[in-house]
């Protein structure tokens, strides 16, 4: 959290600066007004030539020049030292560093995009003003300033900047390691990789139009269409989820790979877990019952996303449900014929009785060794827990309720 504030504030003192600057150009602008103007003066008519206006342009552009370029230099510093451009986290997508070897995690990554993309917007917002501002043609003047220049430069340098901090998020997801107790919960609760970028998406969210002009200037790696053709930030969105999802299946092997075979069945609880934690953070129904308005209540209302995530979680539960299925193998009909009688015809042999006894056992046995595997596993989620309960008990209890009232009864 500390650091994420830290990266913010260097972000919006960024932007002052922006505005400081323009405070600082607009006043040397009206100092040039006041000195270039014929009618401020009457007796220097004589040094008005044309070579006395280029000197007073020279001068007003080295003085404004310097301004931006001190500008410059500090948004470019705050990218590079606050927002994590100098960490060379390799290309999304491509072979590069293993998971595992990130120099940046993913909260860092996210608060770092949101910073680049404040910025942008700052630019985005008040470039254009100081562009005008720096430019000479406004008061008749037809000298362009090397100021005027650098506002371009600003953009640019901006833009590409930004687009950096983007990829550094996608790529932090890809690199996020697949083993670990820190990364691969034991109890299979939801990992701190889907929370970590929920929060990334939450603080990203607000700077829709920035993205936009980033994605217009620039190919990203998920987008490679420029102007008209370049997507919005939900494109984005669907890309970090998609990271999300293979990181997730990869940290998921984990469990398959424990000595118990009973314990491969966390690999479906880890899926459903993080499959309904991302429902109720970002789907369209989620529970957080924030203003739908805000910025930490943003939802994916596209329909890919809802379906993306029913499809994986009824997958994984279909799978985890049906490591309970081993209990109905024994509450299957007794045949007829391997019942035996005493003379009594309500009276079972010992034999046909143990064999009664038997399935009841076996039930029982089977249930405490499924019940001491299951123990272990965590659902924090009181609804999830509720639902899965419910389902779980829907395997078994119809048949075990028909079992035990056909057999309970018999004497033997």
């Amino acid at each position: 959290i500390a650091l994420a504030q830290i990266v913010d504030s260097a972000a919006r003192d960024a932007v002052r600066c922006i505005e400081h600057t323009m405070v600082v150009v607009s006043g040397e602008k009206s100092v040039y007004r006041c000195v270039v103007s014929p009618t401020s003066s009457n007796h220097h008519h004589d040094e008005s030539g044309p070579q006395y206006q280029r000197a007073l342009a020279g001068c007003y552009s080295f003085v404004v020049a310097a301004a931006v370029d001190r500008l410059l230099d500090l948004i470019e510093y705050t990218f590079l030292r606050e927002a994590g451009c100098s960490i060379n986290l390799g290309s999304v997508g491509d072979g590069g560093a293993g998971p595992g070897n990130s120099e940046m995690d993913i909260r860092a990554a996210g608060s770092a995009a949101a910073a680049g993309l404040r910025i942008v917007d700052g630019v985005r917002m008040l470039g254009p003003s100081l562009s005008r501002l720096c430019d000479l043609a406004s008061i008749g003047s037809g000298e362009s300033t090397i100021a005027s220049a650098l506002c371009i430069s600003l953009h640019r340098s901006t833009v590409k900047n930004c687009s950096k901090t983007l990829e550094n998020l996608a790529r932090s997801i890809q690199l996020d390691p697949l083993d670990g107790t820190k990364h691969v919960p034991t109890d299979a609760r939801v990992a701190k990789v889907s929370s970590d970028v929920v929060h990334a998406i939450r603080v990203i969210s607000p700077f829709a139009s920035a993205y936009k002009s980033v994605s217009k200037r620039r190919t990203l790696p998920w987008d490679e269409g420029m102007g008209d053709d370049a997507g919005e930030i939900d494109i984005f969105v669907r890309f970090l989820i998609k990271q999300l999802i293979v990181s997730l299946q990869g940290k998921a092997q984990n469990y398959k790979n424990e000595e118990n075979p009973d314990n491969q069945v966390k690999t479906h609880l880890f899926m459903m877990n993080n499959m309904y934690y991302l429902l109720d953070s970002l789907g369209p129904d989620g529970y957080e019952h924030i203003n739908d308005e805000s910025d930490e209540n943003y939802r994916i209302k596209a329909p890919w996303f809802q379906s993306k995530m029913n499809k994986i979680f009824e997958g994984e539960k279909a799978k985890y449900l049906a490591s309970w299925e081993v209990l109905n193998n024994h509450l299957t009909k007794v045949d007829e014929r391997e019942l035996n009688y005493k003379d009594k015809k309500d009276i079972l042999s010992l034999e046909s009785g143990r064999l009664i006894k038997s399935r009841f056992s076996g039930f029982i046995e089977d249930f405490e060794r499924v019940y001491l595997v299951h123990r272990t596993f965590t659902v924090i989620d009181p609804k999830l827990r509720e639902t899965l309960q419910d389902d779980i008990r829907n395997v078994f209890m119809a048949r075990y309720k028909a079992f035990f009232d056909r057999y309970a009864s018999i004497k033997f």
